[in-house]
């Protein structure tokens, strides 16, 4: 396990006023932990806890058939499971409800070509393409759950893919058929460059805060989600929550978002290329497999 910190350093002369509860800033992170490979039957896996927040995403290459109005590119799918001992409130409909929320912001976030090379999970166009089975476990739920996931998704990603490699072959009847690479290490790595983060900020009062634990969510009036790219481009923006925003603070809530979302990528980055250079000899604790 390697932790992330995305605190940022804040100067002696800062008002105590600006602090929060647990002495973050507005625009401070707690401390993240990144596993990857943690689940040894998908073609790529990733824990992340942040601080006690933590999301178990698994990712699963299948063949399947391109969606009609996009004949030449794959696409992602999402299931979101919302483990009842996380918090009673995701007990019953309650966990069915946000699990259904959460996976069609997902959608709105990563399944474009703004985010996902999608035209490179194309086989053959109109009918044969990979589709990336998405599913994310909600293990622990201590606030700001966009954030988690969206890192466990890009770790997910970016961790040495294990999509096969695909050949078409021709019988003798003309027919094609897909032959698939036996060579585990004959894979295709999918292009991650402009996979987002996902910065959620909550208004408290006349300010927004990145990060909310469940205690400032509560006291939020409405909060922004907004997804940066490694280069600072945002590819969605969303607001959720019944409260209202005035224009001012969405512009505000949008600048900050972008900026700490180019911010969350080098150290996540980072951290991925040391596990990835450690290989089988970094600390394995496991999960599920």
């Amino acid at each position: 396990i390697s932790s992330i910190s995305l605190s940022k350093k804040r100067h002696s002369s800062s008002s105590t006023s600006e602090d929060r509860v647990d002495g973050r800033s507005c625009e401070d992170y707690r401390y993240v932990e990144v596993e990857t490979d943690v689940v040894s039957n998908t073609s790529g896996s990733a824990r992340v806890k942040l601080g006690h927040t933590d999301i178990l995403v698994g990712i699963k290459a299948e063949i399947g058939r391109p969606k009609l109005d996009r004949p030449n590119k794959g696409c992602l799918e999402f299931f979101v499971d919302c483990s009842a001992n996380a918090t009673p409130e995701f007990e019953g409909r309650g966990g069915e409800e946000l699990g259904t929320e959460i996976a069609n912001a997902l959608y709105r976030v990563y399944d474009n070509e703004r985010s996902v090379d999608l035209k490179s999970l194309c086989i053959t166009p109109m009918e044969h393409c990979w589709i990336l089975y998405t599913d994310v476990l909600l293990l622990q739920c201590d606030g700001n759950l966009f954030d988690a996931i969206s890192l466990a998704i890009k770790a997910a990603l970016l961790t040495p893919s294990k999509i096969p490699k695909v050949q078409m072959m021709e019988d003798e009847e003309g027919t094609t058929e897909i032959e698939l690479s036996d060579d585990p290490f004959d894979c295709v790595r999918l292009n991650t460059e402009n996979v987002p983060c996902i910065v959620t900020l909550c208004k408290i009062g006349q300010r927004h805060v990145v990060d909310a634990t469940l205690q400032e969510k509560a006291c939020s009036v409405a909060s922004l989600l907004v997804s940066v790219t490694s280069k600072g481009t945002i590819t969605c923006v969303r607001k959720i929550g019944g409260g209202s925003l005035d224009p001012e603070s969405i512009y505000e809530m949008i600048e900050t978002g972008k900026r700490v979302g180019k911010a969350l990528h080098a150290p996540l980055q980072d951290i991925l290329n040391k596990e990835e250079s450690l290989g089988k000899s970094r600390e394995k604790v496991g999960f599920i497999g």
